[in-house]
């Protein structure tokens, strides 16, 4: 059976693969400075899947795959692996994803189906809307906090502004890590 493109909500417009090269990280520097701001490349391929069935839920995914390159550099300094998902029944989408740092996300925000922009939270210690992260970095540098607000254009291309809140060992408050891009379809 063929699905309909209207089977995963907001996320349709996401199929496809993607790149940017406006991209800003500012992130956590073990150095005299706190922060280093990098300018940065991605690609992203989402592949759709579904129906998921999981008794009366059911879900509609992209499989997605992320490398991120600093300007100038071949070598990734980021990437992602894993999983987005469109509840039509509960009106939520759902963003599960893995970094090779070792943590894992599972961040979801309710949205219409035909939505153009959405935000994805988590916060470490819960079951859901959850984040876990490996026993190196839940103490030296935990993921407590993840918020994605997601834009779709109508221009073609999409951008999103990612916040990361960390607990950093011997730091008083959490570090904000962030990441931003807009994307244009290229496939």
């Amino acid at each position: 059976m063929v699905e309909s493109p209207g089977s995963w909500g907001p996320l349709a417009a996401l199929i496809g693969t993607w790149e940017g090269a406006e991209g800003v990280d500012v992130s956590y520097a073990h150095g005299p400075d706190a922060s280093r701001e990098s300018r940065f490349r991605e690609r992203v391929a989402f592949e759709p899947f579904g129906p998921v069935e999981n008794g009366a839920q059911v879900l509609y995914g992209l499989d997605y795959r992320m490398t991120a390159h600093r300007l100038g550099e071949d070598e990734p300094f980021h990437m992602e692996v894993g999983y987005w998902l469109w509840d039509a029944d509960a009106g939520q989408v759902m963003r599960c994803f893995m970094v090779p740092r070792g943590t894992t996300v599972m961040a979801i925000g309710s949205a219409d189906a035909d939505a153009r922009e959405f935000t994805l939270e988590a916060e470490s210690g819960r079951s859901t809307n959850g984040i876990l992260s490996n026993p190196y970095l839940d103490r030296a540098a935990r993921t407590t906090r993840y918020r994605v607000d997601v834009s779709i254009g109508a221009d073609g291309a999409w951008a999103y502004d990612e916040l990361t809140e960390l607990a950093m060992a011997g730091q008083p408050e959490p570090y904000a890590h962030t990441d931003r891009n807009r994307l244009r379809r290229v496939g």
